[in-house]
């Protein structure tokens, strides 16, 4: 990226002050008030998470044992792509469960965070705990689906698994007809489970199709809270106030010369804050009435990342995450310079 944004002039936008918030991220915990649905749902929505990314950097694709079973289709080289795909099955379950308790969880965590009204938008320490619990799930949505953007394989080897179960189930069940109750009553059990099976398939193949499932399951579950209790002002304010908290830390840091784990954090937090913002509010993050000043975040990203050495909040990363995942970028109010630098990247 070098100096590419320095010498860009981003004329338009709002050039609002951010707003002066006090909390520390970085060491938030939960208040005696909060413990209780703090535990539940950080054993729920946080605890997993290490455990999830440690299996999909370890994810080993099954292409050449795909290849060899479509190219010489025998017993032998269909059992060794078989055996070899259910890591990836197993790995997949995994994911989309989770996925399915993100769509339980978050409306948990908004219901406190932002249902109550009022003070939403700079009294984040009235929740400290289950504010640093949902900056901690934007931060692991980033990671994850940037390892699953660079692991396309994922999707072909799922893609065989469900040709071989769908080819199996129907060998299966055609083959004989059952001559007796018991058989009959078997084969029927069999049959359900293959068909609950298949449609497990169907969805998590539906949920992997997207480039950044994770961040889909977020923005698709916050939006359908957000307008089923008619929350959107109270929300995108409160979400403000995480982008603000987040650019703030990294601005003060980056003033001190000081680089650490919590500059990656704040990176992807801010900028997933930011995406979700621009789903969550009508005008989006982009327009001139937005409280979230894009011109200065894309300015702090590239100067952290003149220090920063991670590649997942490298500034490309970060930009393609607002380039591919915003709602407004492309809309006629959006300011040229920021958009031209963003769709640049």
């Amino acid at each position: 990226m070098g100096q590419i944004l320095a010498s860009l002039n981003l004329r338009g936008g709002n050039d609002l002050i951010v707003p002066e918030i006090n909390f520390d991220i970085e060491n938030a915990r939960p208040s005696s008030e909060e413990l209780g649905i703090y535990n539940q749902l950080h054993a729920l929505l946080v605890q997993p998470n290490s455990n999830l990314l440690k299996i999909l950097k370890e994810y080993k694709p099954a292409s050449d044992e795909i290849r060899n079973a479509i190219a010489t289709p025998n017993q032998e080289n269909e059992d060794k792509a078989w055996n070899a795909i259910l890591p990836t099955v197993d790995a997949l379950r995994e994911f989309y469960s989770y996925s399915s308790e993100l769509e339980r969880g978050i409306p948990m965590l908004l219901n406190v965070l932002c249902k109550d009204g009022g003070g939403t938008t700079k009294d984040l320490d009235r929740h400290p705990g289950l504010t640093r619990l949902f900056a901690e799930i934007l931060d692991f949505v980033f990671e994850f689906d940037y390892l699953k953007i660079r692991n396309p394989t994922i999707q072909n080897d799922f893609s065989f698994y469900r040709r071989t179960l769908q080819r199996g189930r129907a060998t299966e069940f055609t083959q004989t007809t059952p001559s007796s109750p018991e058989k009959e009553q078997r084969s029927q059990s069999d049959l359900r489970l293959a068909m609950n099976e298949d449609d497990l398939a169907n969805r998590i193949s539906l949920f992997i199709a997207y480039p950044t499932p994770m961040l889909k399951c977020v923005i698709d579950t916050t939006t359908k809270y957000v307008q089923s209790n008619q929350l959107s002002k109270c929300t995108s304010e409160w979400l403000a106030s995480i982008w603000a908290v987040c650019y703030q830390t990294l601005n003060a840091n980056y003033k001190k010369s000081s680089s650490s784990s919590v500059d990656t954090f704040c990176l992807k937090v801010m900028v997933v804050s930011i995406i979700l913002y621009d789903h969550i509010d009508p005008s989006g993050a982009f327009a001139k009435n937005s409280p979230i000043n894009v011109k200065s975040s894309l300015k702090t990203i590239q100067n952290v990342n003149q220090i920063n050495r991670q590649e997942q909040s490298s500034t490309s990363n970060l930009i393609c995450a607002l380039r591919y995942n915003s709602k407004h970028l492309n809309d006629e109010s959006t300011p040229k310079g920021i958009k031209n630098f963003v769709m640049a990247i």
